[in-house]
């Protein structure tokens, strides 16, 4: 019983110890609570809502630069699409190998260069066979072409004889070797049997209808001899119809028989 006593009186005096703050140790401060500061409502009016107008919107969706999402499902390519496609293909594929870029790239340049000449000799009606020294092709004739000569044929004689024999090939070229002696007989342009046609032509003066005329029946007269142009007796009548109009020009009248 002495015991019980005693410890309760050893546990009263522990207790202020423990309630008291630790030595050394500030007591804590009270917290202040600080209120929240109040909203005034705003006293302009409220704002808007703009709308875009309905039309220019279907505008600006249906422009291509502001479609923004690709179709994943492609269309199905028919056979001849297919196959440009892979020709596109093949060409991009070659032009961009070694083979084309050390050796066919300049193949194609020196191709297009000879294109080019061609087509500026053609423009100015320089004979292009006579400078690589080669003679136009013709056909066998009942004499001799290379050795005639315009003052000595009888016109008359073999227009007549290849008319009648249906040569309407041989009688165009009579008909325009014709207008050559017409044309030297009058002056306008100096004969030579190693002249070219195109020569003539520049020969000729350049105003008035004469030259016009002369280079049609030259265009003619070539397509028919050097181009072995198939004839028949109706577009023979018109050639030869140019070629007595233009005879006419020069003063030398003509009837329905070849002078």
């Amino acid at each position: 019983m002495a015991a019980l006593v005693s410890r309760l009186r050893l546990l009263l005096l522990l207790l202020p110890l423990s309630a008291a703050p630790a030595l050394g140790q500030p007591s804590p401060r009270p917290m202040m609570v600080v209120a929240a500061p109040t909203l005034q409502p705003d006293p302009a009016p409220a704002p808007r809502l703009r709308r875009p107008d309905a039309g220019r919107l279907q505008e600006l969706r249906g422009r291509r630069e502001f479609q923004y999402e690709e179709d994943a499902t492609q269309p199905e390519q028919s056979a001849w699409d297919a196959f440009w496609a892979r020709v596109r293909d093949a060409v991009g594929n070659w032009l961009v190998s070694r083979s084309y870029n050390h050796f066919w790239r300049w193949i194609f340049y020196a191709l297009f260069v000879i294109a080019g000449v061609f087509i500026v000799l053609r423009l100015l009606e320089i004979d292009f066979t006579a400078m690589l020294g080669r003679s136009p092709r013709r056909a066998p004739l009942a004499y001799d072409t290379m050795a005639e000569n315009i003052h000595e044929v009888d016109f008359t004689t073999r227009l007549a004889e290849a008319e009648a024999a249906g040569n309407w090939r041989l009688a165009v070229r009579l008909g325009y070797l014709q207008l050559l002696k017409t044309l030297a007989d009058g002056g306008l342009i100096q004969w030579q049997p190693d002249k070219t046609n195109h020569a003539y032509l520049v020969e000729l003066p350049a105003a008035g209808p004469l030259r016009g005329a002369f280079r049609e029946a030259t265009r003619q007269f070539e397509y028919v001899w050097y181009g072995e142009l198939a004839l028949t007796a109706p577009l023979y009548a018109q050639v030869r119809a140019g070629h007595q109009a233009l005879r006419a020009q020069l003063g030398h009248p003509y009837s329905t028989t070849s002078r």
